[in-house]
């Protein structure tokens, strides 16, 4: 699903703007808050923004603005009474749509002082997503973005989750194609000028393996090790990739 140069900046829009929120949001986060707090906070935020509106709520039915995962908890944490506290991190997962556009980005926090290794799962997480960007050229097949991330994941000991993937964005929340973060070089569609993907990197201490918990919602590690998330939207360009979230 090829984009516009105008769709593009629709989307970049969208994406700053959910970006801006996320960094808003973590700001708060620290110990003694509960992640309902977090939920509220980020409400409050959005009125002052009439032309922005929350992308998550009520898709699928899901009931917040925000995911806030915690922990072991995968993607799609719930907000509520959890209270975070020092030594947590904290995964905040957020999208908007300006002008019938969708962005959906996500970042992962140290609570207070964290431990010498959970440090190095955020760090790799991360740089897992940029090595991953660097490969989203036109020219290039989908999976040199899927290589790249699990490449350096697996280099630290990490395993990538294979349950959840990034995606295609634009109109709808999530498109074509699907962007696994596990995968062979030179496989994949090939990746064309025009193309928007979320890419989002969720990386586990331990196994690779998750669980949906009884909300419906909320998938935790299987074996209850860390686990961390970062996604940044790009554009496929002529030239180099396009990070249409970057503040």
């Amino acid at each position: 699903m090829l984009k516009s140069r105008e769709e593009i900046e629709k989307i970049r829009t969208a994406s700053l703007y959910a970006m801006e929120i996320v960094q808003y949001v973590g700001e708060h986060v620290r110990d003694g808050v509960k992640t309902i707090e977090l939920e509220e906070i980020c409400e409050v935020r959005m009125r002052s923004k009439g032309r922005f509106k929350a992308a998550f709520k009520g898709y699928n039915g899901y009931p917040y603005c925000l995911c806030v995962s915690t922990n072991s908890e995968v993607v799609h944490g719930m907000p509520g009474d959890r209270v975070i506290r020092d030594g947590d991190i904290v995964s905040i997962d957020f999208g908007v749509i300006f002008d019938g556009y969708c962005g959906d980005v996500a970042r992962t926090y140290p609570v207070g002082k964290v431990a010498g290794d959970v440090a190095h799962l955020l760090s790799v997480t991360e740089t897992a997503l940029y090595e991953g960007i660097d490969e989203a050229c036109e020219g290039n097949r989908l999976f040199d973005i899927s290589n790249a991330v699990q490449r350096r994941v697996e280099e630290n000991g990490f395993s990538v989750v294979r349950d959840f993937v990034g995606h295609g964005i634009g109109r709808d929340l999530h498109e074509d194609p699907q962007v696994p973060n596990w995968g062979e070089r030179g496989r994949g569609v090939r990746l064309r000028k025009g193309m928007v993907l979320a890419i989002e990197p969720m990386v586990n201490v331990g196994s690779s393996e998750v669980v949906v918990a009884d909300n419906g919602w909320t998938a935790v590690t299987r074996d209850g090790s860390l686990s961390a998330h970062f996604e940044h939207n790009v554009a496929i360009t002529e030239t180099v990739p396009e990070i249409l979230s970057r503040v």
